[in-house]
């Protein structure tokens, strides 16, 4: 059985991020005194008293409004009270009780789910503001005062929800879910290709660059196996990342990439591989993540028989450091090729994590050697004695010699050709760590 799940609810900027960000204790979520911030939903996972649970901030609810954007947080804020078990519905003390709070209040009582109320940004102990009755007016029973900025409150809100929680079941094992990040610069698809996976609008798709800002989770499970998409804020370039926001944005997709085990780098088919998608790719890279590159829009491409081996040529080219990833074409919008996906990262996730005994590695290294005799420098030979794996994700190899200033790059490239052509290692970058004789591991 699948955890429980509170969302967080209310209009636009009454502090459900801050709040998200103190039950779950890390800013996972953007705050800034800006109404509209949070646009998407954003999954956290929380414990309280032994229970653990799924915590969900919403873009704020803003009823009857006329901009899309908000029309578009409103649906995604009714997808997470559609799922949630519980429902935590924030207000603000400062601003008193509003009608867009009694809108809210009555749209959740339609769901028929739990809901308990916050009062938030009662930061002063003591006697409660005056103003805090008025919430008994909603009709959702008693308010509980809590500081999203202080913590005041917080336990007891979650006491509260933890009552219409349903019976505890032993949790279900999910370490074998793959974590696959979907990165790439602004507009390439990465929010539509989530959506057509998932086969439904859990992402803001807008063709508004720029639209999703924060790192979004979606699990998903079919018969292939069990995955957690990442949908990632596209990264500009810096120059252009002029709002605080924005910088967020960046920083979230790049801890997107640190907690993923694959990552498809989204490359837009009509406008090739751009500089800022060798950027994108070289953080995925230099993170040492398996790595799909996916062209997307295919479907928007005039072709004739050679135009898949030319675009391929292209990126080989233009992403010389990644000849390792496959490349696939696919299209978001009309599903083509979509379903390959699974295949390919759960391939590249096994290759990931791929480990060789030593004596195979140095069978191949001997062979090696024998092929292409290590280099010399003024009459002194490079003498490699063996090596051996010691990590996985990405396969980290480590070769020890006389004298690793006679180890030339090219000589290390060679190898690594070597050893991928006998093991495969596809899609996953690899690390080689010279070390020479007598010298202390670090």
């Amino acid at each position: 059985m699948s955890k429980p799940v509170v969302a967080i609810v209310g209009r636009p900027n009454v502090g459900k991020s801050m709040l998200f960000n103190k039950l779950i204790g890390q800013r996972l979520s953007i705050v800034e005194d800006t109404p509209g911030v949070t646009r998407d939903r954003i999954y956290g996972e929380c414990e309280w008293v032994g229970r653990k649970f799924t915590l969900v901030d919403t873009g704020g609810i803003e009823p009857g409004t006329d901009s899309q954007i908000l029309a578009f947080m409103r649906e995604q804020a009714q997808i997470a009270i559609d799922n949630a078990t519980v429902i935590i519905f924030v207000v603000d003390i400062k601003s008193g009780m509003t009608a867009s709070d009694q809108e809210v209040a009555n749209m959740l009582q339609k769901s028929r789910k739990p809901i308990v109320l916050a009062v938030n940004k009662m930061d002063s102990v003591g006697a409660p503001d005056p103003d805090y009755y008025e919430f008994y007016n909603l009709g959702l029973g008693d308010p509980i005062a809590v500081s999203a900025v202080h913590g005041h409150g917080t336990g007891d809100l979650l006491d509260e929800c933890i009552k219409y929680f349903p019976p505890q079941e032993e949790d279900e094992e999910e370490s074998d879910v793959i974590q696959v990040a979907i990165i790439g610069r602004p507009n390439v698809g990465k929010s539509s290709l989530t959506n057509k996976i998932l086969g439904q609008e859990r992402v803001i798709v807008s063709n508004v660059a720029g639209t999703t800002r924060d790192a979004i989770d979606s699990y998903f499970e079919n018969a292939q196996g069990k995955y957690n998409f990442i949908d990632t804020a596209g990264m500009r370039k810096k120059s252009k990342v002029d709002d605080s926001i924005e910088k967020y944005s960046v920083l979230r997709a790049t801890m997107a990439i640190e907690r993923s085990d694959v990552c498809l780098i989204l490359i837009d088919a009509q406008d090739g591989v751009t500089e800022q998608d060798t950027k994108v790719a070289g953080l995925a890279h230099e993170a040492g993540k398996a790595c799909i590159i996916v062209v997307n829009k295919w479907d928007l491409i005039e072709k004739d028989g050679k135009t898949m081996d030319r675009m391929r040529e292209d990126i080989r080219r233009d992403l010389s450091y990644m000849t390792y990833a496959p490349i696939v074409f696919i299209s978001a919008l009309t599903g083509q090729r979509v379903n390959r996906l699974f295949e390919l990262i759960n391939y590249v996730n096994d290759q990931a994590t791929v480990r060789i005994t030593t004596g195979m590695l140095n069978s191949v290294l001997a062979d090696a050697q024998t092929r292409v005799q290590p280099p010399t420098d003024k009459g002194r030979r490079l003498k490699i004695y063996y090596m051996t794996q010691v990590g996985v994700k990405p396969p980290h190899f480590v070769i020890f010699c006389n004298d690793k200033k006679l180890f030339h790059f090219s000589y290390q490239r060679y190898l690594e050709n070597q050893i991928r052509g006998v093991f495969g290692l596809e899609g996953t970058p690899v690390i080689l760590t010279i070390r020479q004789k007598g010298e202390e591991e670090p």
